[in-house]
């Protein structure tokens, strides 16, 4: 065989091999499509991961700032009634603060009132238990002591006191006909219930 033969031969099955290379050379790049497609697959359940548990971290926080919310809300409303509560004591110490000093005043203003009742000549006297009894009055007064009114009207036990009673002509009973010491009050407060007598 001459070598002219043989080269045609040899060239001829470099040719045939070579697609069968070619082929092989394209194997390795089919295989790193796929670790790049497994690969980002692996990345898509990681960041898939971390939505959920952001999601449920979120979930939590909302949660918590609802409870936050509903405590704030509680002891905005706990302090609201507390101060409202301390502000209406006050008041009712203000507007009362004069009642143990007033009860403490009465029996003086009583005494008064006796002494005025009794006759005597000495003038100077009369007009220094008088000037006595209209001052402490009128300091009563300007602290919204008042006098309940009792003679000649029904009996009300909120305001009177019944000591005795009897039958009395042409008066329907339970009147007022006697007063047998004076009542006051405290603006809408009882200071003292009047002592009195009531008709049968």
């Amino acid at each position: 065989m001459s070598e002219e033969v043989k080269n045609e031969k040899h060239s001829s099955q470099e040719e045939v091999k070579k697609p069968e290379k070619e082929k092989n050379e394209h194997k390795p790049e089919t295989g790193k499509k796929e670790e790049k497609k497994t690969e980002s697959k692996s990345i898509f359940d990681h960041k898939n991961k971390e939505i959920e548990e952001l999601k449920k971290k979120n979930a939590e926080l909302e949660t918590q700032v609802a409870q936050l919310k509903n405590a704030y809300a509680k002891a905005y409303a706990d302090t609201e009634n507390t101060r409202k509560r301390l502000n209406k004591e006050f008041e009712q110490l203000s507007k009362y603060k004069i009642q143990d000093f007033a009860l403490q005043v009465l029996p003086v203003l009583d005494d008064c009132e006796r002494a005025l009742a009794q006759e005597t000549k000495d003038e100077a006297y009369r007009k220094g238990v008088q000037m006595i009894h209209d001052k402490l009055a009128a300091a009563l007064a300007a602290e919204g002591v008042s006098e309940i009114a009792c003679l000649n009207q029904p009996f009300d036990a909120n305001w009177h006191q019944a000591i005795m009673s009897e039958h009395v002509d042409g008066v329907e009973p339970g009147m007022v006909v006697e007063v047998l010491q004076k009542g006051y009050k405290l603006k809408d407060r009882l200071l003292r219930a009047a002592m009195v007598k009531v008709s049968e």
